[in-house]
């Protein structure tokens, strides 16, 4: 951990410490007498929210500070894509047709790293989930190329755990979704949405509404499947419907494979502005 103690005054964990070894008394035992920030339950009150999500916002920015990571590439995709090798114990065959999916992120994340690598290891880190199907494909790509990467867990009802390629260091836990949303776009360099399911299409369309909206600047913007894409969205009924722009379809690109997706990011246009007006206003 990184110490910063360059003031006079007593350390915060210094009377962590202390109060460890104090008598054991009716008064030491009350939870009143705890360290207002040593105290779990207090904590977890609803009256201390604000100070939970601000929690939330800085544990993470203050790793990603000290591990240097300066910009990511965020891959979105569904937990329930097996790797090809586990194709029979898919629960659909859609699901076990878009196992090569999971090939192609594995392959793509081993590409960027390789990069990120060549330029130092700070910019363009994978970023994912942290979870199973797509996201552990993404992290184990990063470990194929000898690289590091992030993962962004969040608490479910049932049991989650990080999936083995995250690097540990970099592996984070979110109790509020909105915080973790904001940990994925923070850094961004490069957004990629393979196919997947509700949070998938949550993360997608969030992130795109705030380039839309001129919330965040431009970037290259690739949907992994296009026959997958166009099945489940009909992108150009939105347009017709004037319910979006049609310069609104430019925001983002359909590639079917990791090369496709390391070609286009090449020669993407018009990365780092934002949007000074929003098209159909």
């Amino acid at each position: 951990m990184k110490d910063d103690h360059t003031h006079p005054l007593r350390h915060s964990g210094e009377d962590r410490a202390a109060t460890q070894g104090v008598p054991d008394t009716p008064q030491t035992r009350a939870p009143s007498y705890k360290l207002a920030f040593t105290d779990d339950d207090f904590m977890c009150r609803d009256e201390l929210r604000p100070v939970r999500w601000q929690l939330e916002l800085l544990k993470p920015e203050i790793l990603m500070n000290e591990a240097d990571v300066q910009s990511t590439v965020v891959m979105f995709g569904g937990a329930r894509i097996p790797d090809p090798v586990n194709k029979d114990t898919a629960r659909t065959q859609t699901l076990a047709d878009l196992t090569a999916f999971y090939d192609e992120a594995r392959t793509f994340a081993r590409m960027m790293t390789e990069r990120s690598l060549r330029d130092g290891g700070r910019d363009n880190v994978v970023v994912t989930g942290g979870g199973p199907g797509v996201m552990e494909a993404g992290n184990r790509g990063a470990v194929d190329a000898g690289g590091r990467s992030i993962g962004l867990n969040i608490v479910l009802p049932h049991e989650q755990a990080p999936n083995e390629y995250v690097t540990p260091e970099l592996c984070f836990n979110f109790h509020y979704f909105a915080t973790r949303k904001m940990h994925f776009l923070m850094r961004a360099s490069v957004v990629t949405v393979f196919p997947g399911g509700f949070g998938t299409l949550d993360e997608m369309f969030e992130a795109l509404t705030l380039i839309q909206t001129g919330r965040m600047t431009k970037v290259p913007f690739l949907l992994f499947g296009r026959d997958f894409w166009e099945k489940i969205i009909n992108w150009d009924a939105l347009a017709d419907a004037g319910t979006i722009s049609p310069d609104d379809l430019k925001l983002f690109r359909f590639v079917d494979t990791a090369e496709e997706a390391i070609a286009a990011i090449d020669a993407w246009d018009g990365a780092g502005q934002k949007r000074a007006e929003i098209p159909g206003r």
